[in-house]
C-alpha cells in the first residue's frame, strides 16, 4: 500500500510502500475512502506547539515517534478482520474514531479516552489515514455512516466532534443567546451547522478572512465580523444583542483570546479550542471581576462522536465545503491549509 509519513520534523511527507496491514486480535483493516487534512496536522508536522515566550512544546518530548503517518479524520471500508473483531462487518463504510487511550486508566474507564496521559492517536501515536489502508486496534472505534459522502463524513472525528463536545460544555446557554465563534475555517463553519442541529439560537462568526467570512454567512452565520476592525465589540455585541454569555475561540492565539475575553458578559464562558498558541492575554483581577469561567476542550469522546454521526445520518447537520484532493497531494494540501487557501476542510480521497 501506499502512504505518506514524517520522516523529519518540518520536511515534506515521505511517500512510501509496505504491504497491507494484516489485523491480529480485534483489530479492523479499513480502506481508505476520505482522509481530512485537520490544522492539528500543521502542528504534528512541524513538530510542536507555540508555548508563547519563545518557548515551544515538543511532540516528540510528548512520545510522538517519527516516522508517523499522519491522517486522524478518516473514512474507510471494512476489508479484514483480526479473529476476535467484532460489531462491523467486510463491506462497511465507517468513520474511525482516532482519540484512543490506553483503554485501561481510570479516564479511560469513565469514558474519556481523549483525555488519556497514555494516548495513542491514530494519525499522532498510531499510524493514520494518509495511506490506502488503515490499522484500527479495534472494532469499537469505527462508526458506521451508511450511504454518506465520506468526503464529508471524514471531517466529523475531529472538527466535527471538537466543535460537538465545546457546545456542549456551554449548556442550555446556547438556547438562549447566539454564541460567540472565533474562527470560520473548517471548525467554524462546522459549528454553525451543529448549533442548528442542538436547537441553538445560532452562530455570530469572527475571522480575519473576508472569503471565510462570506463562507459563514452562506452557511447560516447571523452575522460574520472583521476581529481586526477597530469596532470589532461593538459590532458583536450588536450581533449578539449585549455582551456574549458564550464565546468558542477556535483559533487559540492571544488575539483571539483577548477579544473573546474582552466580549464577555460578566459571568459569561470562554471555551478555548484552537491550538495556534501564545500566552494567555488577560489580567488576573478581570477573571473574577467579571466571573468569567475560562474552559479548555480537546477533542471529544467516542460517545460524542456516537451522538454526532447519529445526528449526521438524520440529516441534522449540512455538509460543510470541502476540496477533494488525491492522496498524492497530501503535501500541497498541508501547505494550502497553513497558508490558508482552503474554505471548510481539504479532504485526501485515495
Amino acid at each position: 500500500m501506499r502512504f505518506f509519513c514524517i520522516e523529519e520534523f518540518g520536511a515534506p511527507l515521505a511517500a512510501a510502500e509496505k504491504p497491507q496491514p494484516v489485523p491480529a486480535g480485534r483489530e479492523v483493516v479499513i480502506r481508505v475512502k476520505a482522509a481530512g487534512v485537520c490544522h492539528s496536522d500543521i502542528h504534528l508536522w512541524e513538530g510542536g506547539y507555540d508555548l508563547g515566550a519563545g518557548r515551544k512544546l515538543s511532540l516528540r518530548d510528548r512520545g510522538v515517534a517519527l516516522p508517523i503517518t499522519m491522517g486522524h479524520e478518516t473514512v474507510g471500508e471494512v476489508v479484514a478482520l483480526g479473529p476476535e473483531a467484532e460489531g462491523v462487518a467486510l463491506g462497511e463504510r465507517c468513520l474511525a474514531y482516532p482519540w484512543i487511550g490506553c483503554g485501561q486508566c481510570q479516564t479511560c474507564r469513565d469514558g474519556f479516552e481523549n483525555y488519556c496521559a497514555k494516548a495513542g492517536y491514530l494519525g499522532v501515536h498510531r499510524d493514520g489515514g494518509y495511506a490506502e489502508y488503515l490499522r484500527v486496534p479495534d472494532a469499537r472505534y469505527l462508526l458506521p455512516i451508511g450511504d454518506l459522502d465520506p468526503a464529508q463524513v471524514a471531517p466529523l472525528a475531529c472538527s466535527g466532534v471538537t466543535t460537538y463536545s465545546a457546545l456542549k460544555k456551554l449548556g442550555d446557554q446556547i438556547e438562549r443567546q447566539p454564541v460567540l465563534v472565533i474562527g470560520a475555517g473548517g471548525l467554524g463553519l462546522m459549528c454553525i451547522q451543529i448549533l442548528r442541529a442542538l436547537g441553538g439560537v445560532g452562530a455570530v462568526l469572527v475571522d480575519l478572512d473576508p472569503a471565510k467570512r462570506r463562507s459563514a454567512l452562506e452557511a447560516g452565520a447571523i452575522a460574520a465580523v472583521d476581529g481586526a476592525a477597530p469596532d470589532a465589540l461593538a459590532q458583536i455585541a450588536e450581533a449578539l444583542g449585549g455582551p456574549a454569555q458564550s464565546v468558542v475561540d477556535l483559533v487559540g492565539n492571544e488575539k483571539s483570546a483577548a477579544l473573546g475575553f474582552d466580549a464577555l458578559a460578566k459571568g459569561g464562558t470562554l471555551v478555548i479550542v484552537g491550538l495556534f498558541g501564545g500566552t494567555a492575554p488577560w489580567s488576573l483581577p478581570l477573571i473574577p471581576m467579571k466571573a468569567a469561567r475560562i474552559q479548555g476542550s480537546l477533542v471529544g469522546n467516542l460517545a460524542e462522536l456516537r451522538e454526532l454521526v447519529a445526528l449526521a445520518r438524520a440529516g441534522k447537520i449540512a455538509p460543510i465545503p470541502v476540496t477533494r484532493l488525491p492522496l498524492d497531494s497530501a503535501n500541497d494540501a498541508l501547505v494550502g491549509l497553513r497558508e490558508g487557501r482552503f474554505v471548510g476542510r481539504a479532504v485526501l480521497c485515495p
